[in-house]
């Protein structure tokens, strides 16, 4: 039986000629990821190890991004112990206020994921680099300390679900409404443990930015892992951030999965994840009449230069509708510079809009964006489980840039169509 495109990056990371599903292996790595929050943890459980420094300083990104800049003490603190460590071990890839991004945007902007990797993140979004074609996987943070100090990595092999995407999508329509289609059609256990690989025709309209957001929420779906086959678009995205040779890996045509799905993209309409889970999904016109007190436009899902160009697109010449806080949160410095010079930030203020430097902030209930109860939000971010982005009373509904940016001029759940775009 042939292989999954997971299970041979898997397989050659283990110096094996093959895997099966459910095998136990341990893996070689090639990036290792913390943050503010997780770092501390994974360092004190290295201390523990009493091992000499990490396996590779070149090999471990550190970024502070959860809830920076630093919103009080505790937090600071955190930021401190994971600064002191990275200093110490003389850590390349260290990342603070003033060049730092949400991480799962950072990495591939600064070239440090490319196709063929084995990645390890103490943060569960760390799925997102599948986009790039590289196996990649939340872990917690005692692995994250193994992974510093081993450079190795113990899985159990995945079984994989094939998504065939087919046709063009229509006007609207991006990464974040196809991966909330998904969720809804086979909920937030339905890819449990198990790889999520998408394939098909209909990847050639996915920019790199729609397929960052769908790898990104594999995990909202249960999923060890989501990938994408190495195009050229993946290609010239590498060899613009990074200098790495890169691997690509396609999947056996005997490869096994235990279910496939065919998705027409033309079918699809905006989506909306109702609280208070993602799969609890409504397409745009079957939302009703909902209002919102809150827009958030960023997160690691959906904040990088072509979400907040489509947010602009539809807030310009427009203003925020009276008593909803919008939250423009570029994911990185680079973006954040980009959209300035492109004038996006300038539409988003004259709209009535806030704009942060880089943060995951809001989207956890960090800071920036914090709901009260009773409160509803339009968030482009992964997750609206109960009190997600503040009281346990409050709500969070996901969406894409476009319907969030339309829902703030409005005031309510809507589609740009509603403004004649």
């Amino acid at each position: 039986m042939g292989m999954t495109m997971t299970q041979k990056i898997l397989a050659a990371h283990t110096g094996l000629s093959e895997v099966k599903a459910g095998q136990l292996i341990e893996a070689d790595l090639d990036l290792v990821l913390g943050n503010d929050v997780t770092s501390p943890v994974a360092i004190g459980e290295m201390k523990k190890m009493k091992v000499d420094g990490v396996f590779d300083k070149d090999k471990i990104a550190i970024v502070l991004d959860h809830f920076t800049p630093n919103k009080d003490i505790k937090s600071a603190e955190l930021c401190k112990c994971a600064k002191t460590f990275a200093y110490e071990n003389d850590i390349t890839n260290f990342f603070e206020t003033g060049e730092v991004g949400i991480e799962h945007a950072l990495l591939p902007e600064k070239g440090l994921v490319v196709a063929g990797d084995v990645v390890i993140g103490a943060d569960s979004h760390t799925c997102t680099y599948g986009a790039l074609g590289a196996f990649s996987t939340g872990v917690g943070s005692t692995d994250m300390a193994a992974g510093m100090a081993t450079g190795k990595a113990w899985f159990k092999v995945p079984s994989a679900i094939k998504f065939v995407l087919k046709n063009k999508p229509a006007k609207w329509i991006s990464g974040k409404d196809i991966i909330l289609h998904i969720i809804g059609m086979i909920g937030v256990d339905g890819a449990l443990y198990k790889s999520m690989e998408f394939v098909g025709d209909g990847i050639q309209y996915l920019s790199m930015d729609d397929r960052f957001a769908m790898t990104n929420m594999a995990i909202e779906a249960g999923g060890k892992n989501g990938i994408f086959p190495v195009d050229d678009l993946t290609r010239e995205y590498m060899k613009e951030h990074s200098t790495r040779e890169f691997v690509e890996y396609t999947a056996d045509e005997d490869a096994e999965y235990e279910a496939t799905y065919e998705i027409d993209l033309s079918e699809l309409k905006p989506t909306v994840a109702f609280p208070h889970l993602p799969e609890n999904t409504r397409t745009i016109d079957n939302v009703g009449e909902v209002k919102i007190d809150q827009v958030v436009i960023g997160s690691c899902t959906n904040g990088r230069i072509e979400d907040l160009r489509i947010a602009a697109k539809v807030m310009e010449g427009r203003q925020v509708a009276k008593g909803v806080r919008t939250i423009v949160i570029p994911a990185t410095q680079k973006i954040y510079l980009q959209a300035i010079e492109e004038g996006l930030v300038s539409i988003f203020i004259k709209a009535g809009a806030a704009v942060s430097t880089p943060t995951c902030g809001p989207c956890l209930g960090g800071h920036m964006g914090i709901l009260a109860k009773g409160e509803r939000a339009v968030a482009t971010t992964n997750r609206n489980f109960v009190g997600r982005m503040g009281d346990p009373e409050s709500e969070v509904y996901l969406a894409s840039p476009a319907v969030a940016a339309a829902s703030a001029i409005t005031g309510k759940i809507s589609c740009p169509c509603e403004l004649g775009l």
